[in-house]
């Protein structure tokens, strides 16, 4: 699908992609445009934030700009030089022993997502030639791109989830690091825009994620994207007490290409059509909910100015409330608990004072589930699940109840007859085709893939297929 963006009577990009990104401008000031970038001036470019509108979010902005709110991108590193984050990106951090200290550093195959991520949330525009400043009453400069949160300030956690990290630091090992870096940092919101190809993660995620949750930090994660052949949602989306978000397209209907679909899905926004800063002074267009998720965080980061004294879990509880019913009546795996509402979750009146848990659940508890505990005498009785809103877990996953004393006491008896029926099978002769079914290799498993949601590429999965994925990074996960 060819898409066009035509402004000031210069055409700025041809021959895009529905789920593709190239470089479509260059901001000012800065070095020229490279080969690829086409012809632009910056508000062009602000010309393009359809959801500036569509969401509301101009109108939210009269009550709040997310001043003081500090965001963590853990991402692919973040271009702080570009002049729609001047000023705006505070000393980050770098988890994969491959990027910069601070997390400056744009780093793996596709260094871009991260600065475009950053910039969906906190880009403040800069001053171009036609516009000096913003329009009366509106936040930042009047070129360039501005984010949901123009006033808020990103922390980077650069990651390298790409190619085979230079820096030997495995994904297993890189999230929860990520993770608990950002809340040591002082960040109020987390935005993974990653996406796994499995609703599972490692144990080891469980502490990091449940570090977040005590320190009282919203996760915002992306929910994946459809069209890439991963039909459900995954970790780290899956991770209860996360803010999972899914795409919609500009009509407002869940997106095929750029979203997908799973019970964890809380909130959907806009994931086609999109445009963000890239590193070296340049702007891209994109599709898929790795541009969904900073919306959302956006979002968060206006409430967390607008109400200080609320919790996270407040804050998660008006952001749900809030939000613009669509698909099926109530929660839906697309929708979720429907589009988010910026103006709404600002203004409407909304009694969370009563909230004192993470109405998506928490780990914790999912931990005390469906983790394996040591077996006592006495029977496991799983508790109510606090998935989501109401929500049970996947019966799949639901842990198996522990022996009673009574099935202990009989397990003397139960192994005296099956060496008794081992030995009969010695003397039928079968045991010849036990070794060959205990000797047959194990199928190789199908490794997970942890993932940037993104534009399209391809790339092979580990049975050797290739296969056309709506992500920029791909890579496996340890």
């Amino acid at each position: 699908m060819r898409r066009t963006i035509r402004a000031t009577g210069a055409l700025i990009v041809s021959g895009i992609l529905a789920v593709g990104l190239v470089p479509v401008a260059t901001a000012e000031p800065g070095p020229a445009p490279s080969a690829t970038a086409g012809p632009s001036h910056g508000d062009d470019v602000r010309n393009h934030e359809y959801w500036l509108d569509e969401l509301g979010i101009r109108n939210a902005w009269k009550k709040s700009t997310g001043k003081g709110v500090k965001v963590a991108v853990i991402d692919t590193g973040v271009d702080a030089h570009h002049p729609d984050l001047q000023g705006s990106v505070e000393k980050g951090h770098d988890v994969s022993g491959g990027g910069s200290a601070d997390g400056w550093k744009p780093i793996g195959a596709e260094p871009e997502h991260g600065t475009l991520v950053a910039s969906m949330i906190a880009g403040h525009g800069h001053a171009g030639r036609d516009a000096d400043q913003a329009p009366k009453g509106e936040p930042g400069q009047g070129a360039g791109v501005i984010g949901v949160a123009p006033e808020a300030s990103i922390i980077p956690i650069s990651t390298w989830l790409g190619t085979e990290n230079p820096g030997g630091v495995s994904v297993d090992d890189q999230i929860p690091r990520a993770v608990k870096q950002a809340v040591d940092s002082g960040a109020q919101v987390i935005n993974l825009s990653i996406g796994s190809s499995k609703t599972t993660w490692p144990e080891s995620w469980d502490s990091a994620f449940q570090y977040a949750q005590d320190h009282d930090v919203v996760v915002v994660a992306s929910a994946g994207n459809r069209g890439s052949g991963v039909t459900q949602v995954g970790a780290p989306s899956t991770i209860p007490g996360v803010v999972s978000v899914g795409g919609i397209d500009r009509s407002g209907r869940a997106s095929w290409d750029s979203s997908s679909q799973g019970i964890s899905i809380a909130v959907a926004a806009p994931s086609e059509d999109l445009i963000g800063a890239m590193p070296n002074n340049q702007y891209g267009l994109w599709s898929g909910t790795s541009g969904s998720a900073p919306m959302v965080s956006g979002v968060v980061a206006l409430m967390r100015q607008k109400f200080p004294d609320e919790s996270a879990s407040q804050i998660i509880q008006r952001l749900i409330s809030t939000a613009k019913d669509q698909g099926a009546p109530g929660r839906d795996p697309e929708y979720g608990f429907g589009a988010v509402d910026p103006a709404a979750a600002l203004t409407r009146e909304e009694d969370v004072g009563g909230v004192h848990e993470n109405p998506l659940g928490s780990v914790e508890a999912w931990a005390k589930i469906h983790r394996r505990a040591v077996p006592t005498d006495e029977p496991s009785q799983p508790p109510e699940a606090e998935h989501a809103v109401g929500e049970k877990i996947d019966p799949v996953a639901a842990p198996q109840p522990q022996p009673t004393s009574e099935v202990k006491l009989l397990l003397p008896v139960i192994l005296l007859v099956a060496v008794a029926a081992w030995m009969w099978l010695i003397a039928a002769g079968t045991v010849a085709r036990l070794r060959r079914i205990l000797g047959s290799p194990p199928h190789p498993p199908h490794r997970a893939i942890v993932e940037y949601w993104g534009w399209g590429r391809r790339r092979r999965n580990s049975d050797g297929e290739s296969q056309r994925r709506s992500t920029d990074f791909w890579g496996p996960r340890a």
